[in-house]
């Protein structure tokens, strides 16, 4: 009986496999790194083929830990990077160039064009998102435009658009099928929200020939099959949701008013507002958290662009650290004196700035500042970007501020019990660790089981989230608001608009 599921997790940094089995426990799993590639300042890509490549690898190679076959996965969800572009032949399934990846800046001059022409009201109103590099919808624009040939060749519909979600959907069902999931369209600036539907007005806006796009599917339900070639079977592919609306899904987040964060390469927090969609007023966006028969659930969104990165940045680019896991120990030798802010701008400032131009910087530096202090800046600035978030939220849906609450949190630097600690003394309120710290993988392997009959209803998956840890505030409110005070000036001194 076929009663496992795998989660293909395609990530920012890494692709990853995991078998769970029928209850969600996890068995088995299998990890790549994806190589970064850095054309020019403020630019990112990823080469499409590794991630194939990657991805084909790692279901084989989970596959083959959990001492199982093909025959024995009952479904594959898909969770992905989000926003990241690529644009392939409908014939050879060949990317015309690089992935251009959400981090990536190349669009900021196209996007300030936009607003200043006025739109920005207008792209808001359908998407909800406001006008960033960080969307798919200018970085098709670019590839379009600077590709010999790719303008031409995608007005005769001899070329498709995707996120990587459908990239290797296309891939793993040997070129049968072009579809996404709600989660994932809604990324692009090109879907109204409100319907689910590409919007031929903005794909105009944008000149992004609408014959490109995929279908756009519920997060639950059938996708197509793998080619039997590639598994030594055909596996169906019952769920797919972008990464952090995945996460949601993982942690449980069902009732409107519950907040997640997940901390990786960036932070992304999602606050969920049920069946009605909340217009912003402090530049949040307004998303797609889920969508189930038919139905979607939204959610505010704030997306922090440098989180974990900002650790590899101290072991890769400063080198004071030798691997990830030691930014911890090196922070808690600082000087608790010292009030060093580092802003993390290395590819501007998401929500609630978005200021796309803007650098990183530190501030607060005396000669007796060193790594230990440069360190704990760099995690400490996390809990103050959340608290951003927190605090915009709030000001949008004042509901959330009656509720009491609690942040549930996942990703890699969770692991970190200081830097927990940090974020629930900077917010003034509780943050609870889960058991399972794979959520975003649990959520894709939770709609691909629910697709296929494995799995319970929202309610029932609900009810199994279990807490690690819960972290209450401990630093006293005089403190807390000197020292956000001390970032919320940082910042100012960073912007490029003020």
């Amino acid at each position: 009986m076929s009663d496992h599921i795998i989660a293909i997790d395609q990530g920012t940094t890494s692709t990853r496999a995991i078998v769970f089995d029928a209850g969600l426990k996890p068995c088995a799993q299998a990890q790549q790194e994806l190589p970064q590639i850095f054309p020019a300042p403020g630019w990112v890509e990823h080469d499409p083929e590794e991630i194939w490549r990657a991805a084909v690898a790692v279901v084989c190679g989970a596959i083959a830990k959990a001492g199982l076959a093909a025959k024995d996965i009952a479904a594959i969800g898909i969770t992905n990077q989000r926003e990241t572009t690529v644009v392939w032949d409908r014939a050879s399934g060949r990317p015309i160039h690089n992935a251009i990846v959400w981090q990536d800046r190349r669009t900021a001059d196209f996007c300030d064009s936009l607003r200043a022409a006025g739109h920005e009201e207008r792209i808001a109103a359908k998407t909800g998102l406001v006008i960033d590099p960080y969307f798919s919808a200018s970085k098709i624009a670019w590839l379009l435009d600077h590709v010999d040939g790719a303008r031409t060749k995608a007005q005769a519909g001899a070329l498709v658009f995707g996120t990587i979600d459908s990239f290797l959907l296309w891939r793993l069902t040997g070129g049968k099928v072009h579809a996404t999931d709600a989660s994932n369209a809604a990324r692009t600036s090109l879907l109204d929200i409100s319907s689910s539907q590409w919007d031929d007005d903005l794909c105009r806006l944008f000149g992004v020939p609408a014959a490109m796009l995929p279908e756009v599917k519920d997060c639950a339900g059938p996708f197509g099959v793998t080619a039997p070639d590639l598994f030594g079977a055909a596996i169906p592919i019952l769920g797919i949701a972008g990464d952090q609306q995945a996460a949601t899904v993982g942690q449980g987040c069902f009732r409107p008013g519950m907040m997640k964060s997940t901390y990786g390469t960036g932070s992304f927090m999602l606050l969920n507002t049920g069946s009605e969609r909340v217009v912003s007023r402090n530049r949040l966006l307004s998303t797609i958290a889920y969508q189930l028969d038919g139905k979607r659930t939204y959610a505010l969104e704030g997306a922090i662009f440098i989180a974990g990165a900002a650790v590899q940045w101290l072991r890769d680019g400063l080198k004071v650290i030798a691997k990830s896991s030691d930014a911890g120990a090196l922070a808690g030798q600082a000087d608790p004196a010292e009030n060093v802010y580092l802003v993390p701008a290395f590819v501007g400032l998401g929500a609630p700035y978005w200021d796309a131009q803007c650098r990183g910087a530190i501030f607060g530096l005396t000669r007796n500042c060193g790594a230990a202090e440069i360190a704990r800046a760099a995690l400490d600035a996390v809990g103050y970007q959340t608290r951003d978030l927190v605090e915009a939220m709030h000001a949008d849906w004042p509901a959330a501020r009656q509720a009491e609450t609690v942040l549930r949190v996942d990703g890699g630097m969770t692991a970190s019990d200081q830097c927990m600690q940090f974020l629930a003394d900077i917010l003034a309120a509780p943050v609870d660790r889960p058991v399972v710290m794979e959520t975003t993988a649990l959520g894709a392997a939770y709609l691909a089981g629910r697709a296929a009959g494995l799995c319970p209803d929202l309610d029932g998956f609900a009810a199994q989230w279990q807490r690690d840890r819960h972290f209450e505030p401990r630093m006293d409110a005089a403190t807390r608001e000197a020292k956000y005070a001390g970032w919320k000036d940082a910042v100012r001194r960073t912007l490029t608009k003020q």
